[in-house]
């Protein structure tokens, strides 16, 4: 474990190892038993693929007091059986809603459907939540497909996207500028405010993708923009 600080209100924690489900889990076991013992005095917790930030209200919660708290923590794992949630999100993989479906298979040597059936076939591990709201970033996906970020970001890139860059993949919660390769359309909203919590995907979750027809995106409430 390493501990640096982040600001006056902040303590980076980081982990030794490549990014990995087990090692997600030793920083969510240490998020949860921090947040247990400090309901009131943390502000904010947020989880990197191999580190956790920890904000906290120096007025209720002395820095020294949270490291020592940290230190004693040091070398805790969670136990085997300690996982997220199963989430399918159903998407719409074709070149109407994946702009970039041709390019990945060109780049890859893959047919159209070899590209699918690869990327829908895999269960992807939420890595952390970061770059917009119910933005999470998931891996990896199998090696065949990585392919760089575009040169160039898009201004827009519609809601609901599902797109890969480099070993990774995730869906856009949102319209909002991105330059990740974008596969197809997921109609099931990623992020709701009227909804506790408001992310579909947390962190730890396990996440996979069904493919479904164009019509079975339009029934299931999916628009194009």
């Amino acid at each position: 474990m390493h501990i640096s600080y982040a600001g006056l209100n902040g303590i980076r924690i980081s982990l030794d190892g490549a990014p990995s489900p087990a090692l997600t889990a030793d920083l969510l076991e240490l998020r949860d038993r921090i947040t247990s013992k400090y309901p009131s005095g943390l502000t904010d917790c947020v989880l990197g693929y191999r580190t956790l930030m920890l904000f906290f209200d120096r007025l209720e919660l002395p820095r020294e007091t949270l490291l020592a708290t940290i230190r004693e923590l040091d070398g805790v794992t969670a136990a085997p059986q300690c996982r997220g949630r199963m989430v399918e999100l159903p998407v719409w993989y074709a070149e109407e809603s994946g702009h970039d479906l041709l390019r990945v298979a060109e780049h890859t040597g893959l047919s159209v459907q070899e590209v699918i059936d690869l990327h829908s076939s895999s269960s992807y591990n939420a890595y952390a939540t970061g770059f917009a709201p119910g933005f999470c970033y998931l891996g990896d996906i199998p090696e065949v497909l990585e392919i760089p970020r575009l040169r160039s970001p898009r201004r827009i890139v519609p809601a609901g996207s599902v797109a890969i860059a480099d070993r990774q993949t995730a869906v856009y919660p949102s319209a909002s500028p991105g330059g990740w390769r974008l596969l197809g359309l997921c109609p099931t909203p990623l992020f709701n405010l009227d909804q506790s919590p408001p992310g579909l995907i947390a962190v730890g979750d396990l996440v996979t993708f069904k493919p479904i027809s164009r019509g079975e995106f339009f029934e299931l409430g999916g628009t194009l923009m």
